[in-house]
This record gives structure tokens, sequence and C-alpha cells, in this order.
């Protein structure tokens, strides 16, 4: 089944080529004045101009062609050559049955399926998740949807840090507490079971230890050489570590689970490390390892490409760009740029993807860049299929990323909290789900909270920054999560009060200006989910599912369902609610967002 849009721009394409002008220019789109038609070509300026021809003439002989087709209820031709249409009642009433019984979405899917691999998540070992870590988990899990729905083999990877630096300040500040004696025994073991550390200890020391090492240049030492006996594979910092990872990560799956994020991976840093001795001999031996003060590098900046870069001195001077991929550190350490090199060669043998997409803050631009051309030039992934599609922050009201009232970084697990605190606050306010049963009314405040966190920021486009109002994000009014929901509800009930006054669904037909509008937005459904797919944006599924909420609302005012004249406008209408209902929830699942079954 295709998308009116889509048949269209193949009829006004063959149109055009039978005038001996190139079908491409043909492009049809949503008219900008809905009150005098429904969709719109203005190729015909841009193809007379190309035959030095008279734009509005050609539009008139294309519109002619046009005129036959029995979709078509008007063709007119406006202003110096636009090309205006108007679909009869009869085609979206027939394109409103097929998008009402497409149950799969076929519309939706790829031709050509691949293999997808999507890093998001990122969190790290031994320190809670905090509001920045938010976008890149709400982003990713939307994209793994949508990518799967358009037909794509997709593994979702949580990529933990578990690998790097702060695994050996941890181990050193074990040991310095008395925590883990046992483990700082060296030889092969065996070590104890049962872990040492909560997670308690963890959130303590991590950032005591972070600290002493900017003060204390033997404490920093000693952690850089526990990272380094750490990755060389000593038995007892191993052992302590993997208790490290398992805490960690216990905590980390409750709060993933609470934003109904899951992974299909929680593959680690330290996943690649088996193959780490391997790449490094495959790095020299193809000549793209080479010494740098100590530190062994791969230089990836094309001949050409340079930077301005200040030295100590205050002197500037062109430096390449970018910048070398640190692999080895002068300690001998691998770095994050070499676990994410490693990861890729990992995927490749164990996955191989023909693409690879990294939902990662925008101000990791530059080591990606470093990281992918490395990729590239060692032969471990095809050109352009690694992409970096990064994110702005999520800001307070003073423009800078978001913090507490006392300025430090709000960490995830309360965030959730706040949101489902006032998600109850205002169901309470609306008197929505106060006689329902208590565990149902926690459910239920739970999904309008994860709506708001959710909506708010995938309705905005990926790339930009956006201002963080959970007063305003939480709102059962305007482009809101909750709104949403609110609107998927109304229509679950409408549908079981129908069942039980015995009305029936029937075949569509449209005749109301609001009936038009409906059938119109559900017909654009499969054209948001191919543009949020090709531009990696899920704000583009977003923006439908509030202009679906919106024209399902005006409908709902205009066409009485229930009280309608006869059975065929009462089955007619309630089968636009339903497919209305199918579609909005399917658009709320792609953001990752569950709908209640009543509020």
């Amino acid at each position: 089944m295709t998308d009116l849009k889509t048949s269209l721009s193949e009829a006004v394409g063959s149109a055009f080529a039978a005038e001996g002008v190139d079908k491409a220019l043909a492009r049809v789109t949503a008219s900008d004045r809905p009150d005098l038609a429904d969709f719109q070509s203005n190729g015909a300026l841009a193809a007379a101009k190309a035959l030095k021809a008279n734009p509005r003439e050609l539009a008139a002989r294309v519109a002619e062609r046009l005129a036959a087709d029995p979709r078509l209820s008007s063709v007119e031709v406006a202003g110096p050559g636009f090309i205006n249409m108007k679909l009869s009642n009869a085609a979206l009433a027939q394109r409103a049955a097929e998008v009402a019984a497409d149950e799969e979405l076929a519309g939706a899917s790829r031709v050509e399926p691949r293999k997808v691999v999507i890093d998001y998540g990122g969190p790290n070992v031994a320190k809670p998740m905090h509001v920045g870590h938010l976008r890149s988990a709400i982003i990713g899990e939307s994209l793994k949807r949508l990518f799967r729905l358009r037909g794509d083999e997709v593994v979702g990877d949580a990529h933990f840090g578990d690998w790097g630096f702060q695994m050996g300040l941890l181990i050193t500040a074990c040991g310095d507490e008395g925590l883990a004696d046992a483990f700082m025994a060296e030889g092969d073991g065996p070590f104890p079971a049962e872990t040492p550390v909560t997670l308690a200890d963890l959130d303590r020391l991590y950032p005591l230890a972070a600290g002493k090492a900017k003060e204390d240049p033997a404490f920093r030492d000693r952690a850089r050489k526990a990272t380094a006996e750490l990755q060389g594979g000593r038995p007892g910092y191993r052992a302590l570590w993997s208790h490290f990872v398992a805490v960690s990560r216990e905590a980390l799956k409750r709060e993933y689970d609470d934003l109904s994020v899951d992974f299909d991976l929680w593959n680690g840093e330290s996943d690649a490390d088996p193959l780490m001795g391997e790449m490094i001999a495959d790095l020299k031996a193809k000549g793209l390892l080479v010494e740098d003060d100590g530190a062994q590098v791969v230089h990836v900046a094309r001949d050409g490409e340079t930077r301005k870069k200040k030295l100590a001195d205050g002197s500037v001077i062109e430096a390449p760009s970018p910048p070398p991929l640190l692999v080895i550190s002068s300690e001998g350490s691998a770095m994050y740029g070499t676990t994410d090199l490693a990861t890729i060669l990992d995927r490749k043998k164990s996955i191989g993807p023909d693409l690879i997409l990294y939902v990662v803050d925008e101000r990791q631009a530059e080591h990606f860049e470093q990281v992918f051309r490395a990729a590239y030039l060692a032969g471990y992934a095809p050109e352009k299929s690694l992409e970096h599609l990064g994110f702005g922050t999520m800001n307070g009201a003073d423009g800078k990323p978001f913090k507490t009232r006392a300025g430090g970084v709000l960490k995830l697990r309360d965030l959730i909290d706040q949101a489902t605190d006032k998600a109850r606050e205002r169901l309470h306010e609306a008197k929505l789900g106060d006689d329902l049963p208590a565990e149902e009314f926690e459910d239920i405040a739970r999904k309008v909270a994860v709506a708001a966190l959710k909506f708010s920021d995938l309705s905005n486009n990926r790339t930009t920054s956006y201002v963080f109002d959970l007063d305003r994000f939480m709102s059962f009014e305007g482009k809101t999560g909750p709104y949403l929901l609110y609107q998927a509800v109304r229509v679950k009930s409408l549908l079981r009060k129908a069942a039980e006054q015995g009305v029936a669904l029937a075949p569509i037909v449209i005749a109301e200006p609001a009936e038009r509008d409906l059938a119109l937005t559900l017909d654009a459904f499969d054209a948001a989910t191919a543009d949020a797919y090709d531009k990696r944006s899920p704000n583009l599924i977003a923006e439908h599912a509030y202009r679906l909420a919106q024209s399902f609302s005006k409908f709902y005012a205009a066409c009485p369902i229930l009280v309608a004249p006869d059975a065929a406008a009462k089955g007619s209408r309630l089968a636009l609610a339903a497919a209305t209902l199918h579609q909005l929830e399917t658009a709320l699942r792609l953001l990752g967002i569950e709908t209640p079954e009543r509020m």
C-alpha cells in the first residue's frame, strides 16, 4: 500500500515526463493552503526555467493530463505555476480503509533490510546515571524501534564504560580503605565470590578517588598502574572489577526499565579487550600505528587538513585536524578511542553490521571522527557505515546544562522520581484515576511521567538543546506526552462504550471536512516514519503523533460518533477512531511511550 503523496508524485511525474520534463522535478508536497488544496506541486517553475518555457502554461498542460485521475476532485493552476490537487472523498475513504486494515503497518517497512547496531546509553560502572544520560537512552531507544519498524535487523548495545581509568581509581581506593584486601593479593586466587562493595560504596568512592587523583600525583600514578594491571589481566583486580560491573549493572537495569529502555547487548568496553592485542599488531603491520612522545597513535588527518593549535608558551602552530587517535598511552594503557576502535572490529567479527549508529553527546564529535577515520583506514568498516548521531543538552532555565538547585548534577533516579511525583499530583488535580485501584493508579502515574520526559525530549530536533520545564511537560493540554496519552485513553473509552452499545465498525465514508483532515493525517504516517528514518530524527514521529491527536480532537468535536444519525455513519466514524488509536499508539511506541487503558 502506497501513501497518497507517493502515488500522486508518481502520477505527476508521468504527466511531467509526457511533456518532456524530468519527472524528478514533479515533487508533491502537502499543500501550504489546505483551504484550497490537499497537495501541490511546484515543479513546473523549475522545469519551465530549464526549458525556457512559460511556467504557468506548462503547469496548465500538466494539470490537464491529471484531470482524468479518478482520485482527484479538482486540479487547478495557481500563481506563477503551482499545481493544486484536491482529493475526492472516495479516494480519501479508500486510503483511510487501507490504513485501518494495515495492522502490521507494512507500508512503513523498507524493501531491503540491513543489519544495524545502535550504540546508545553509554553508562559507566560505579557512576550513577545523571540527566546527561537521559537523551542518549531516549533517542537511541526510539531509533532502535523506528529502524525495526522499517524492516532492519537491529541490535541495541548499552556499551558499558567499564575499562578505563575510573576502574584503576576504584581499585586503588578500595585497597586504601581496606574494603577489598583479599583482592589486592598477587597470584591466581581464589578470590571471594561475594562482592566486597555495595552500590553505595561505589557511589561514594568514585568521586572521592577522582578528586584525590587531581590533587595527589602519587595516588594518580598508582591508579594508572592499577588500570594497566587490570587491563593486563591481574587476577585479583579482574575479580574485584567483575563485582564492580555486576553491582552497577543491576542498578542501571532498574533505571532503564523505569524508562522502558532495553538493550539486546550489555557489552562493555572490556568485551573488546580480547581483540586488543590482535588489533594493535594489525595496526602496526599496516603502518598505521606510530610512536608519538612515548605514546602510540594513528594519524587520521588527510593531506592538507590543519587547525590552529596554541602551545604552552603561547605560540600558535598549524597542527593536523582532526588530531591523531591516541591508541596506547605513555603508561601503556589502552585509551577510550582504543576500545571504541576494537569494539568496531569486534562487531565486524561477531555481527557483521551494515551500519553502526552512535547516539552520543554532540560534544564527542571530534572523538568519533578520529575513531571512524581510523576504522576506515584499517579496513574495519566500509566508508560511511559509521555515524555519530550527536545531540544537544537538556538545559535549565538559565540555558546551561540542567543542575540541581544546589548546583550539582541531578541523578537520573531523582529525575524519574520527581517526574512520577508530579504525575501523581497532576492526575489528582485533573481528577483522573481517583476511582481506580492504587496499583493501577501507580502504573498510570509512571506511564504519564515517562511520557512527559520522553515526549518533551523527542519532540525537539535531536541536534538542538532544550529547556527542561517539568511543570509544562506534565500538562494534559498542549504539545505534551500526557496530552497524547489522554487522547489515546479517550479513544479507548469511546471504543468500550461503542461495544457496550452494540455499535459495530462499518466501511469508512468521508463527507465532513474534519473527516477529510483526519484521513489525510492518517495517510501521512508512512511519510513521517520514512523521513524520521532517513534523517535519524524521532522528532518527526513526535510531530506526527501530535498532529494526529489534534486532528482526532477536531473530528471528535465536529463529527459525533455514538449519536451519529444512522448506523452507517456511526460505524464509519468508529472505524476512523479505531484506526487513529492504532496509529497513535504505534507512533507513541516508536517514541518508547506506553499508553494506559484508562485514566
